[in-house]
C-alpha cells in the first residue's frame, strides 16, 4: 500500500498520456423542469477531468441519472449535465445519445485529443443493474478506451457494468474524486484527530444500525438526533406522541447501550451517547406548522417530534468544543421544512465557523442540506461527501466494489 493508505492505483500510476480513458462519473444530480437543481456532483468531478484533459486524454464519461430501469426516459436525459460539465470545465463537451455501438464508436473516433464525450444515461440499458459481462465488454469497446477510471464515489457501492464488470475488460483505476472521499472518510474513521464526535441523525435506525455500532466503538462521543432519537426517548420511557418510531429496534437500542457500558461504564453512558433534552413539536407536518419547543418529558400525545430543541442545540455546542473530527450523518430534523431545520442548520453553522474542526459530511440528505445552507457551496466544511450509500457502508467499515475490482497500488 502506498504512503497515504490508500490501497489502489490512481490516475497518477499509470501511463495514460494521450490515451482515451473511460471514466464512471456519478452525475446523478436532481433536476426540475429540465434544470439541474445542483450541480454539486458535477463540479466534483472536474479535477479528475482536468487533470485527464491536461495529460491529452480523451475523455468519455459514463453516468447515470434517476431510475430508469433499463429503459429510455427522455426526462432522465444527461444532456443538461453536458452542457453544465462544458461549463464548468471551459471546454466544449460531446453528448453521445447512446453508450454502446458504431454511434459511440464513431464519435470516439472522429474526437481529438484532449476532449470530453459524455455518453447517455447508462441505465437505460437494463445490463448495467444487472452487472452483465456481456454490456460491458460493449462499453468497453465502443469507447475504445486503453483504461477505465472510477471516479463515481456514490456508486461505488454498486455492483453494475460500469462499476464492477467494466474492470473485466480494462486495466482500472481511481479518480481523484473517489480517492479523496474515500481517504477523508476512512482516516476520519480510523486515524481521527481526537476527540472524534459522531453527530447520527435521519429518520431510522435500522439503516444505519451497523454504523451506530462502530461509532460507539471508535468516537469518543456520539450525538443522536433526527426521528432516530425518537426511538431512544421511547426506550428511555419518555413519551413520543405521534413521532416517527420504528417497530422492534428495542433490542438493538439496548445492544447499543450495552456496548456503551462496556466501553465507558455505567455512570458515563449518557455522557457518551447524548440524545435531545428537549424537542421542537408541531401537531401535523405541514408548511405552516407552528414549531414549539417542549422538554422531552412534557411532549403530548397529539405532538409530532420534528426537530431538537434549544437546550439540546446548546449542549451539543459545548459537546462539540474542543472536538478534533465531527462526522456528521443524517439531518437534526424535519429539515425539508425552515422551522424544523434550526438543529441541522446549527449544527452547520458550529462546524463552518470552526475550521480547526476535520469535519465529514456523510451524503445524501445531510449533503443536500449542507449544500444548500452553505453560501460557500460545500467548501466551508473539510468534505462534504457525494455518496449517500457508498459514505455509510465505507463508514460502517464495508468494502465496496467498486474500489476493490480496481488495480492494487
Amino acid at each position: 500500500m502506498r504512503k497515504g493508505g490508500f490501497p489502489k492505483k490512481t490516475i497518477v500510476d499509470i501511463p495514460l498520456d494521450g490515451k482515451t480513458v473511460l471514466v464512471r462519473a456519478d452525475y446523478n444530480v436532481p433536476l426540475e423542469n429540465g434544470e439541474i437543481k445542483d450541480d454539486y456532483r458535477i463540479r466534483s468531478s472536474v479535477p479528475t477531468v482536468k487533470a485527464l484533459l491536461a495529460r491529452g486524454c480523451k475523455v468519455v464519461i459514463m453516468a447515470h441519472l434517476g431510475r430508469p430501469e433499463g429503459k429510455v426516459v427522455q426526462e432522465l436525459s444527461l444532456t443538461p449535465v453536458a452542457t453544465r460539465l462544458g461549463e464548468l470545465l471551459g471546454v466544449h463537451v460531446r453528448f453521445v445519445d447512446g453508450c454502446v455501438g458504431d454511434k459511440v464508436a464513431m464519435a470516439v473516433k472522429n474526437a481529438p485529443k484532449a476532449s470530453v464525450l459524455l455518453l447517455e444515461n447508462v441505465r437505460f440499458y437494463p445490463g448495467d443493474e444487472t452487472n452483465d459481462l456481456a454490456f460491458a465488454a460493449q462499453l468497453a469497446k465502443s469507447s475504445q478506451a486503453s483504461y477505465f477510471v472510477q471516479d463515481g464515489f456514490g456508486v461505488a457501492h454498486r455492483a453494475q457494468a460500469s462499476t464492477s464488470a467494466i474492470t473485466q475488460f480494462l486495466p482500472s483505476v481511481a479518480g481523484l474524486l473517489l480517492e479523496k472521499e474515500y481517504m477523508a472518510i476512512t482516516s476520519a474513521m480510523e486515524h481521527p484527530k481526537r476527540p472524534l464526535v459522531a453527530v447520527m441523525g435521519g429518520a431510522k435506525i435500522s439503516d444505519k444500525i451497523q454504523l451506530v455500532e462502530r461509532f460507539v466503538e471508535l468516537a469518543d462521543k456520539v450525538i443522536i438526533g433526527g426521528a432516530m432519537a425518537n426511538n431512544f426517548l421511547k426506550y428511555k420511557g419518555y413519551p413520543v406522541g405521534k413521532s416517527r418510531v420504528e417497530d422492534g429496534v428495542d433490542d438493538v437500542i439496548e445492544k447499543i447501550y450495552r456496548a456503551v457500558e462496556t466501553k465507558v461504564g455505567k455512570e458515563k453512558i449518557d455522557e457518551f451517547l447524548i440524545i435531545p433534552k428537549d424537542v421542537a413539536v408541531a401537531t401535523e407536518i405541514m408548511p405552516e406548522a407552528v414549531r414549539e419547543n417542549k422538554k422531552r418529558e412534557e411532549v403530548a400525545g397529539t405532538d409530532i417530534i420534528l426537530d431538537i430543541g434549544t437546550a439540546t442545540m446548546d449542549h451539543i455546542d459545548k459537546e462539540l468544543n474542543g472536538a478534533g473530527t465531527v462526522i456528521w450523518n443524517g439531518t437534526l430534523g424535519y429539515s425539508e421544512l425552515p422551522q424544523f431545520a434550526h438543529g441541522s442548520a446549527r449544527l452547520a453553522l458550529y462546524l463552518a465557523s470552526h475550521q480547526g474542526i476535520a469535519s465529514v459530511v456523510g451524503g445524501g440528505d445531510t449533503a443536500d442540506f449542507v449544500l444548500h445552507w452553505d453560501a460557500a457551496n460545500g467548501e466551508s466544511f473539510g468534505l462534504v461527501s457525494t455518496g449517500g450509500g457508498a459514505s455509510l457502508e465505507l463508514m460502517a467499515g464495508e468494502k465496496l466494489p467498486g474500489i476493490e475490482a480496481l488495480m492494487d497500488a
